[in-house]
């Protein structure tokens, strides 16, 4: 079976500092040019890309195979990439000089390596030696500090906007940081792959120039520096383990508007506006005159609704906080008419009566188990009889420990909330039918969005 007329195997194998792979010689870099040019030339669904782990020419790469034509290439540099998409792909010419000619050197090469490698496993575990990828699991804080500073220092607008070339010197006038410190924080930051360094000048490299820098088309500052605020809570991970609370609780209403609020909406936005037409699609939209959005945050699961079905209604209910974000989102979308933004409290206000949907996203894991049972009957008030509710969150299996996502957060909730987790989805059908519910049923499995679990208040 041949459904392609190539199929490239292009490596992007990351092995320890030190040792000789594809990923350490700007292998992504080099795919992400294959595709572009793939898809300028028309040809994506004529030549499949497959990224593999190592090929076994380590010292030779980047390294990629082409079949059916059993064309190894090594030493590839994106000025290659074009020559081998126009002649191999189009032409049906493979670039005879980046192409390895010797079978039986080839072969060789990569059992030896192979070999090498081992050896080399069986020393380290002789020795006691932890394994890499789990080391960098445990390392996986520095990758992120060194960017959360970066953000907060606003590094990448710098580079952009500071009118000179961008260099350490420059730098650490306009950020107003100490030379020294600085230079590193840029070194580490090249090392990331987010910037690069030539003679002394950094530069921006793509991924941070469209999501890091202000003012960008898909800028993502604001999102991201959530992530500082979440650093300090799961830093009292072992306090609150200890002492069975956790460090420096506030209620949602107390939190500080910038450092807080306004980076929490920004990340829960980028979330929800993915996922948003998928949410509608699983619960419809076509049978709903009123909907209510219960902490609705910045809109957009409400906006969704209101584009899906011209005649619905909606109502944003949120924190004084979170409204004039909400308002501004919901201007923005020219839905003023239709989608309206609600202040109060969901943990105890009311919150009306007269709905056919009411919609809890990403809500229900911030409470506890009686905080949740007594929202829901509150929800259940709110809805016309045969109404549904939807519940959009982690759905975790019966021994708590998968999807992997839900037992992370469920850490986030235990460090940043009194008695917010996961739950299960007999713990959530269990809370539905006490507050009166009935007909509750999982119709979106955890997977590209979160559990999504439906429920109806009786006729």
């Amino acid at each position: 079976m041949q459904p392609f007329r190539y199929h490239v195997l292009a490596c992007d194998q990351q092995k320890p500092d030190g040792m000789p792979c594809c990923r350490g010689r700007n292998a992504a870099r080099l795919i992400e040019v294959l595709r572009q040019q793939l898809a300028a030339q028309g040809l994506l669904d004529e030549v499949q890309v497959t990224v593999t782990g190592s090929l076994g020419l380590c010292e030779r790469g980047p390294n990629w195979v082409v079949y059916p034509d059993g064309v190894w290439y090594s030493g590839l540099t994106s000025e290659d990439v074009p020559e081998i998409v126009t002649e191999h792909f189009v032409n049906g010419r493979p670039v005879q000089r980046l192409v390895n000619t010797d079978a039986h050197a080839v072969k060789a090469e990569i059992v030896e390596n192979r070999n090498r490698m081992m050896a080399a496993i069986r020393a380290r575990d002789a020795a006691g030696v932890l394994p890499e990828d789990f080391q960098q699991m445990v390392r996986g804080y520095q990758a992120s500090r060194v960017v959360l500073s970066a953000l907060e220092l606003d590094v990448f607008s710098a580079i952009e906007i500071s009118g000179e070339p961008a260099t350490v010197a420059v730098l650490s006038r306009v950020l107003g940081t100490e030379a020294r410190g600085t230079e590193v924080l840029l070194n580490a930051l090249v090392a990331l792959s987010l910037l690069t360094k030539k003679r002394g000048v950094y530069a921006n490299l793509p991924l941070a120039k469209r999501y890091l820098v202000s003012g960008a088309p898909d800028d993502a500052r604001d999102a991201l520096k959530h992530n500082l605020s979440l650093w300090k809570t799961w830093s009292g991970l072992t306090e609150r383990l200890e002492t069975g609370k956790p460090v420096a609780f506030q209620a949602m209403q107390n939190r500080s508007q910038n450092d807080w609020t306004v980076p929490f909406i920004a990340a829960m936005h980028r979330n929800a506006a993915l996922r948003a037409p998928l949410l509608v699609q699983h619960v419809g939209a076509e049978d709903v005159q009123r909907l209510l959005d219960v902490g609705g945050g910045s809109g957009a699961y409400s906006i969704a609704f209101a584009r899906a079905n011209p005649g619905l209604t909606a109502d944003i209910f949120d924190l004084a906080t979170v409204v004039p974000i909400a308002e501004r989102h919901v201007v923005e979308a020219d839905l003023e008419g239709r989608v309206k933004v609600r202040t109060g409290d969901l943990t105890q206000d009311d919150f009306g009566s007269g709905y056919d949907l009411v919609l809890l996203s990403a809500i229900c894991h911030m409470l506890g188990p009686e905080e949740n049972r007594d929202l829901l009957r509150r929800a259940s008030e709110a809805l016309v009889p045969g109404g549904r509710i939807a519940i959009h969150d982690h759905v975790m299996d019966a021994d708590r420990t998968s999807p992997r996502a839900g037992a992370l957060f469920a850490v986030n909730m235990l460090v940043g909330t009194s008695g917010g987790g996961t739950y299960t989805f007999e713990e959530i059908k269990a809370g539905l039918r006490s507050a009166g519910f009935e007909k509750v049923r999982m119709i979106q499995e955890e997977d590209q969005m979160m559990g999504l679990v439906e429920a109806f208040r009786p006729q």
